[in-house]
């Protein structure tokens, strides 16, 4: 989450400043609404591994100028115990019978001439794209904590990059970013191209939903922020869960799945022009004019009058010494835990992700 940019005091001046705007006025609305759709996308792509990377039936190919009938092909594959299945006896998926021996059923040897995969249910995935099964199987869940490994190292840079650059340009810069790096995506020629896209794309993920989350959280008054932040953001978030198994029944292709993916992706960029800043990061930053305008715009949508002055309280932010003010200090993700309360809150915090 991004670091602390102001005090405690700060942060209920602002509430102070800003309660003549309401609680759920047109603004409130606007800002809820739009950027609860935002999370849509991310739920259609959170467990997309599911249909990207699931493994058709699959057998051991038999080479083309053979010319064997059906039920010879049938054959030519040795049965095993099946420990999914209580032990019934089901066609090996990484063996066949020598071709030399085949009329004896004698010897085994591996998929020397690849293999063939069912396509009843896919017409493909990036399992059967790359043959990424046997003795190359331990790549499909290496895709998948590749992904997870993008959510972690995003977690920790998107609070940095908000802070640095404001919430809103990081939201859609990352919005973008999913975009074209989905559209780079379907076009990948192996797999590790195709992971190292994952990776990144979970980077930007993470980042626009965790972004997004505190922009409304800094824009929203005290109680519609705790809607937005619990029904708002779960119940889109789930929206975006159950349309994705929907995507893929109509979808079986995974480069095309993915381009379903980007334009979902796509939708959400004209909201650019609909969401607004966050005041509360603009007056860290000392842009009190920019911020004043923001919350103007919002009363004359709420159909309030704003008082002349908004923000007369604003001081500067944090110095790195008691004594001297003109200092700007610069807040990290280690005064997450610099003291008592909110060490007690992130670890509390952290607790429950974990679970």
């Amino acid at each position: 989450m991004p670091a602390a940019t102001s005090d405690t005091s700060k942060i209920t001046d602002y509430d102070a400043a800003t309660a003549f705007l309401g609680e759920w006025g047109p603004f409130q609305r606007r800002v809820v609404f739009l950027l609860c759709l935002s999370f849509i996308p991310n739920g259609l792509t959170a467990l997309s591994v599911v249909f990207l990377a699931d493994t058709p039936d699959h057998r051991c190919a038999l080479p083309a100028h053979l010319n064997l009938s059906a039920a010879w092909r049938n054959n030519s594959i040795p049965l095993e115990e099946d420990a999914n299945r209580d032990g019934a006896l089901v066609p090996s998926k990484c063996s066949r019978y020598k071709v030399e021996n085949l009329l004896n059923y004698s010897e085994r040897e591996g998929c020397l001439d690849g293999w063939e995969f069912d396509h009843s249910v896919y017409t493909s995935t990036i399992v059967s794209e790359w043959d990424l099964v046997c003795d190359q199987s331990w790549k499909k869940p290496l895709t998948t904590s590749l992904f997870f490994g993008g959510i972690l190292a995003g977690s920790f840079v998107s609070g940095q990059l908000s802070d640095r650059f404001g919430r809103k340009m990081v939201m859609f810069g990352t919005i973008g970013l999913q975009v074209v790096t989905t559209l780079i995506q379907i076009f990948s020629s192996s797999w590790i191209m195709f992971v190292v896209l994952y990776f990144l794309l979970a980077v930007e993920q993470i980042s626009n939903y965790v972004v997004a989350f505190v922009l409304g959280a800094e824009i929203l008054g005290p109680q519609v922020r705790t809607f937005f932040s619990t029904a708002g953001v779960c119940l889109f978030f789930a929206v975006g869960y159950t349309l994705l198994p929907l995507f893929a029944f109509f979808v079986r292709d995974w480069r095309m799945l993915q381009v379903g993916f980007m334009l979902a992706g796509s939708v959400c960029l004209p909201l650019f022009w609909f969401i607004p800043e966050s005041p509360r990061w603009l007056l860290s930053q000392g842009r009190v004019e920019e911020a004043e305008v923001i919350i103007r715009n919002a009363a004359k949508m709420n159909r309030i009058e704003s008082p002349p002055v908004i923000f007369t309280f604003v001081v500067p932010a944090f110095s790195q010494n008691e004594g001297r003010t003109g200092e700007t200090r610069v807040h990290n993700i280690c005064d997450l835990l610099r003291s008592p309360n909110i060490r007690w809150l992130s670890v509390t915090l952290w607790l429950v992700w974990l679970v």
